[in-house]
């Protein structure tokens, strides 16, 4: 690994009223276990307050894990704060309960990504892999 690479750092977030963490717990562990480094904030997560921990992490990568129902509002939500604060280098990708009609919109809202129920820990990996590159540092 050169001076400049780094290991990605991927934050997991729970974003709303979810009170159900075990898939966004297993990915956290899939991620770590697949060599990047993971921050989970746990549940009943704010956009501002992940937004915040994304800028404090130096995170490549927010992952949302979503069952609420509520991912057409806060995914977005997150994306527009990240744009606020100038970390438009940070990919936002997703999954959980989401309907695949749903899936669409959210990409064109800018959501890299979205993992359906089924999805599998090491397609996510090398999603991520192919998709995700660190962010230059200031």
């Amino acid at each position: 690994m050169s001076q400049k690479e780094r290991t990605l750092r991927i934050l997991v977030a729970k974003p709303g009223l979810d009170g159900h963490d075990r898939g966004a717990k297993i990915i956290a562990r899939a991620l770590r276990d697949g060599g990047f480094e993971v921050i989970y904030t746990g549940l009943h997560q704010t956009p501002e307050m992940i937004v915040a921990a994304a800028l404090q992490e130096d995170v490549d990568a927010v992952g949302l894990s979503i069952m609420s129902g509520a991912h057409m509002t806060l995914f977005p939500a997150v994306i527009d704060l990240l744009k606020a604060q100038g970390a438009t280098d940070v990919t936002v990708f997703g999954g959980g309960i989401i309907p695949q009609d749903d899936v669409p919109r959210l990409k064109e809202l800018g959501t890299a990504e979205v993992f359906l129920p089924g999805s599998s820990t090491q397609t996510i990996i090398d999603w991520i892999r192919g998709h995700i590159h660190p962010r230059q540092a200031a």
